[in-house]
C-alpha cells in the first residue's frame, strides 16, 4: 500500500481521526473489522454472502449503533466517522463495508419511527442489524385494525441474511381511493417474518448477499410504521442530534461512494506490488513510462475522491439541514465515483494478464467499483441537475436573502 506519509508527509487523508474511547469506531476497533473482513473476503466473494465472524467484528465495531439514538445506548456519531471507517474496511473487503455502512444508515431511518418501535428495535441493546428496501417502493399496505396488512417482494436488499429487522417501503392500498393521495410508508418487519429469495448473483459487491425478500400478509403495528418522505426528508425533529436532522441525499451518496474508494485502494496497492516485482533478469513493469503514467494518474485521482468525500462528510455534519449542501454533496459524490471508475479502469487495463485472473485481488476491486457506480444515487445525471437547479436558485436570490452564494458552496 502507498505510504501516504512518506509520500506527502501527512497522515492519510481518509484515516480516522482520534475518537474518545468511550466511543464507537475507534482505530482500535475498525482495525479489528477490517482485519476479520480480510480473512473472509475471498469466501464472502465467492459464497455471495458475508461469514459469522465478518458480521461479528462489523458489530463489534460500532457500526450498526453508530447513528442510534443515545437513549437506547447509541453513539449519535458523525458523517465523516462512518465515512473514513467504510473506507478503512472496504480496503479489505468491499462487501464488508457495504453491509457495516448501511446497518448505521438503516438505524438512522429507523430512529424516525415512533418511540414503541424504537423500543422494540433496541430496548436490549443497539448492536441490531437492520437492513432496507426503501428506493423503490414495492408491494402494498392496506390499512387493518390496529396496523397493516403488508404484502410484496422487494429486490436488492443487502445483508438480509443476517438482518434483525427489515424495512420496506410500500404504498398504501386507501379505504376510498377515489378520495385519498397516494402515500408511500416504511415499515419496520422482524427478519424472522420476511422470506430470503437467493436471487443476489451481481457482478460486484458479491458478499452483500443482496438478495430478494417476499412477505405475504404480515401485520405491521401502527407503531412500526413511518411515513416515507417523512423518513428520508428528515422531517424536523426537536432536539435530535444533527445526524438525525440531514435528509437521505445530504451524506447518502458519500456513504454509498465510500466503500468504491476503499476497493480503489486495493486495488491501487496489489497494482504496485505488481509493478514493482522484479522479475529475474528484466526490469520492473514500474520502468516503463506507460506504466508510470497509469501509476500517477490513478493515483492522483483516488487522493482527490479520498478529499471530496472527507470534504462532503464535514459538510453534511455541519450543515445537515442546508439545501445547497444537499446538492453539492450529491455533484461530489457522483463524479467521485466516476473518477474512482476512471482509475481502476486504467490499473485493470495496464497491469499484466494474472491481474485479471478470476481470484485475483485487482479484477476482485474492479468489479466491486463497477456495481458501487451503478448505485441509482450516483448518477450524475440527477446529481448535476439538482446542482444546477441549486446554483440558478441561488443566483436568483435577493441579496440579504440568506441563500448562501454558489461559490461559497463549493468550499
Amino acid at each position: 500500500m502507498l505510504d501516504h506519509a512518506k509520500l506527502y508527509g501527512t497522515k492519510h487523508p481518509a484515516r480516522l481521526r482520534s475518537v474518545p474511547a468511550d466511543r464507537a469506531l475507534t482505530e482500535t476497533a475498525v482495525r479489528r473489522a477490517a482485519d476479520a473482513a480480510e480473512r473472509g473476503a475471498r469466501a464472502a466473494d465467492q459464497d455471495r454472502r458475508l461469514d459469522p465472524a465478518t458480521v461479528a467484528a462489523l458489530k463489534e465495531a460500532g457500526l450498526a449503533r453508530h447513528f442510534v439514538p443515545r437513549r437506547w445506548g447509541g453513539q449519535e456519531g458523525t458523517f465523516a466517522e462512518l465515512v473514513a471507517a467504510t473506507v478503512r474496511i472496504a480496503e479489505r473487503c468491499s462487501s464488508a463495508a457495504w453491509c457495516g455502512m448501511l446497518w448505521a444508515a438503516h438505524g438512522r431511518f429507523a430512529a424516525r419511527l415512533p418511540e414503541q418501535a424504537q423500543r422494540e428495535l433496541w430496548g436490549n441493546g443497539p448492536d441490531v442489524s437492520i437492513s432496507a428496501a426503501l428506493v423503490p417502493p414495492s408491494g402494498a399496505a392496506r390499512p387493518v385494525p390496529g396496523g397493516w396488512s403488508l404484502d410484496g417482494r422487494w429486490d436488492c436488499v443487502s445483508g438480509v441474511g443476517f438482518a434483525d429487522w427489515v424495512l420496506l417501503a410500500a404504498p398504501v392500498v386507501p379505504a376510498d381511493s377515489a378520495d385519498a393521495r397516494p402515500c408511500v410508508r416504511v415499515f419496520a418487519v422482524p427478519g424472522s417474518d420476511v422470506a430470503v429469495h437467493d436471487t443476489w448473483h451481481s457482478t460486484g459487491l458479491r458478499g452483500t448477499g443482496s438478495d430478494s425478500v417476499e412477505v405475504h400478509g404480515v401485520l405491521v403495528p401502527d407503531h412500526r410504521s413511518a411515513v416515507l418522505d417523512d423518513v428520508l426528508g428528515a422531517a424536523p425533529e426537536p432536539g435530535a442530534a444533527p445526524c438525525r436532522q440531514a435528509p437521505a441525499h445530504l451524506a447518502g451518496g458519500p456513504m454509498l461512494c465510500a466503500p468504491a474508494l476503499g476497493a480503489a485502494r486495493h486495488a491501487l496497492a496489489a497494482w504496485t506490488r505488481w509493478a514493482t516485482a522484479a522479475p529475474a533478469g528484466r526490469p520492473t513493469a514500474l520502468d516503463d513510462a506507460s506504466v508510470q503514467r497509469a501509476l500517477a494518474r490513478s493515483a492522483a485521482e483516488i487522493d482527490a475522491v479520498e478529499l471530496l468525500l472527507a470534504r462532503a462528510a464535514t459538510r453534511a455534519d455541519a450543515e445537515p439541514t442546508a439545501p445547497q449542501a444537499v446538492a453539492v454533496n450529491r455533484r461530489d459524490a457522483a463524479v467521485a465515483v466516476e473518477l474512482l471508475v476512471e482509475a481502476v479502469e486504467r490499473l485493470f487495463r495496464t497491469g499484466g494478464a494474472h491481474v485479471r485472473d478470476d481470484a485475483g485481488e485487482i479484477q476482485r476491486a474492479w468489479r466491486d467499483v463497477h456495481t458501487v457506480a451503478a448505485h441509482g444515487a450516483l448518477r450524475l445525471d440527477a446529481s448535476a441537475g439538482a446542482f444546477a437547479v441549486s446554483v440558478a436558485s441561488a443566483d436568483r436570490a435577493p441579496a440579504g436573502s440568506g441563500t448562501v452564494p454558489a461559490q461559497a458552496r463549493q468550499r
